[in-house]
Formats: C-alpha cells, structure tokens, sequence
C-alpha cells in the first residue's frame, strides 16, 4: 500500500514526539523498502540529532511556543515566536510543494502545527499521533483538520473535536525491550533471586525532586538489606553518589546500592520487581508491554500538567500507585514502597492490570491507519 509513497513525518522538541515517530518511520521501511520518508523538524532540538543519526532527511522550519509569562524575557521570546509562526506557514509549503508527499503524518511538537495544516489545506492525506493522555495544544488544534487522530491513551479523545473518530493505537515500543526475559535479566545484572529490584529514575537530565526523596529513601531503607536498589541520577545528578557516601554509605561494602548517570531500559527493565519514576507516556507505555508495578512521580513542570493526566489513566485501572511531586518526601516514598512490598499479591495485581492495558503491537495499528487514508 505505501510502495514508492513520499511520507513526510513532522515531529520535534522532545524524545517523546521523536522516537514513536523514528519507529513508525522504520517499520514503514521495513515493509515497503521502496518507500521515501522525510522528516521535518527544527535546527535546535532534538530532532536535529536522532533524525539524521537514524538515515533520514531532516528539512528544517523556524518555530517555537509561547512563554506563558509577562516577564521581559518573556515578551522578547513571544515576540520573536509570533514572528517565526508568521514565517513557519510558507515554509511549510514550500518543503510540502517541493517534496510533493503522497502522506503527511505529524507526532507532535511545535513543528508539527504548520505542516499538518499547510498539508491538509492542500488536500493531501493527513494523520496525527498523541502520545499522552491529555493532548498538547498543537494536536488539539489539528484533530479537527486531519484525516486521521491516532491515540495512545482513549481518555484523549474527550478533550479533542476531530473531523473523524479517533483510533487507539498504542505507543510503539522497542522490539528489543519486548524480549526481556526477567531471570536472564535478573542473572545478566547478578540480582539475588530471593531480592526485589527496584528501579528508580527521573528522565535523562535527572530531576532533583526524584533524585533528593530516593536518596532520603535509600538511606531509610538500605540497612534492611532485604532488595536491591538500582537507580539513574540522569546528567544533572552528579552529586548523588557523594550526598550517599557523605552520609556513611559505603557502596564498596553494600553492592545491593547501584548508582548509575543512566540505564540501559532494555537490560534493566525486565529485571525490576517495582519502578519508581516519571510518567512520561513512552515510559509508561514500556510499564505496561513489560507488566511492572510503578509509584509513578509525574511532573508538574510539563504542559498541561499531561504527566498527571498520564499517570491517572493506569492510577485508575489498578495499573499503577501515584504519589505527586507536592507530597513527595523520603519518608512518603518509603511507606509507599514498603507497603507494596509486604503485599505480594498486590504488587502482582498491579503488574497484571498494567498488562492488560499494554499494546504491543502499537506498530502495526499505526501502519494499518496510514494505508487507510492513503487508498
């Protein structure tokens, strides 16, 4: 159906937009080898990177979003953003009109605005994918526009108003995570089988509030000796290990403390008896293939608070615990973590229901809604 099809994918600003779109952009090659994808993205984020990194074209539009302060600094940006949206139009048609795609599809981010609607105002078949469960504004603005509104969370589609119904597909995972095996992961990271791992992290930079009340929760817990503790400072979190030695933990002499900057998610995940951590939608959607019970942390520092909003979509099917970032102490984390780990039966069940909400194969119902508006 997309042999020798022209794509053209808009996504940027976050790995959150990039990655499910480098995936669905991969598994299109992978079945039609002879199809031509093109990504469009700014020069100063992410996408400027992982696209090319990935073999594929990046064509580039000025765009950012708006402040929402009256600071100076704030007016001095937004001035500049309105500028850049005025600009962000035409060169979004000249890319579309000198590339002429067969399909237009947009993962969210800034960039994806201009695109999508310079592409369906053209006529030409249009789809947008939401990663989360509370939209972001610029997909909100295109539901109403596009051919085809692709969700990962069904809650979203009660804050949109699309041209057609919405489509639950999932989240695309990696295939590689898919195959973990906990007792080879287990065995491969020397975890003691009569030990739970918990996991915890808080994004690639590392955010301090995680970082400050897991390591007010190691230093409750660790002398029980009774799990494993393996958890990712993110690049900001340098100072972690220190804080923990400058508080008498000598990690020489208690190897059940592991401090990482980052984790391999493949290799660790399906190893974790419990995860402590953000609630991002890929993260969660890697929860759910792999059927892990989470204390989940969203960010309140997020757009339109979605991390909330993701988290309660599994809070509220048994899927998962939540404990906000304003009741977030050590000695919170710790009662919380210590009461899933004496009922067994429940840190089962979570597991279980996070399960049953997974779909794997996000992928493949991406790739049958893009054929769809394509005939």
């Amino acid at each position: 159906m997309l042999d020798n099809k022209k794509i053209l994918i808009a996504a940027g600003g976050t790995g959150g937009h990039i990655n499910p779109a480098l995936g669905t952009a991969g598994y299109i090659k992978e079945k039609h080898p002879s199809a031509q994808i093109v990504f469009v993205g700014t020069a100063d984020k992410m996408e400027a990177k992982l696209v090319p990194e990935a073999g594929y074209e990046l064509r580039t539009i000025e765009i950012s979003g708006f402040w929402r302060s009256f600071s100076p600094e704030a007016i001095k940006h937004n001035l500049g953003t309105l500028s850049k949206l005025l600009k962000s139009s035409s060169q979004a048609k000249k890319i579309i009109k000198d590339y002429q795609p067969d399909l237009v599809i947009g993962f969210g981010g800034y960039v994806s605005g201009p695109v999508l609607r310079m592409a369906a105002k053209m006529g030409i078949p249009t789809a947008i994918h939401e990663q989360n469960a509370f939209p972001g504004v610029t997909n909100k603005a295109l539901a109403g526009k596009v051919d085809k509104v692709m969700l990962t969370v069904d809650k979203a589609e009660q804050y949109m108003n699309p041209k057609n119904p919405c489509v639950v597909t999932g989240l695309p995972i990696r295939g590689d995570l898919l195959k973990g095996d906990r007792d080879f992961a287990r065995a491969e990271l020397g975890i003691p089988d009569d030990k739970p791992l918990i996991l915890s992290m808080g994004g690639s930079l590392g955010a301090k509030p995680v970082n400050d009340a897991v390591l007010g929760f190691i230093l409750n817990k660790y002398k029980d000796n009774d799990c494993v503790f393996l958890h990712a400072t993110g690049k900001n979190g340098g100072w972690f290990t220190e804080k923990l030695e400058a508080e008498g933990v000598d990690l020489k002499k208690n190897s059940h403390i592991r401090v990482t900057e980052y984790i391999d998610i493949p290799k660790c995940l399906p190893a974790a008896d419990l995860v402590i951590g953000r609630s991002g939608a890929s993260t969660l959607s890697e929860l759910q293939a792999l059927g892990k019970p989470s204390i989940l942390i969203p960010s309140p520092y997020v757009t339109e608070n979605h991390q909330f909003h993701n988290a309660m979509a599994l809070v509220n099917n048994g899927a998962a615990e939540i404990l906000e970032e304003k009741d977030l102490t050590p000695e919170a984390l710790t009662a919380k973590v210590n009461e899933l780990l004496a009922d067994r039966a429940k840190l089962a069940e979570i597991g279980k229901n996070a399960k049953d909400m997974a779909l794997v194969d996000a992928t493949e119902r991406i790739y049958s809604c893009l054929c769809e508006i394509i005939k």
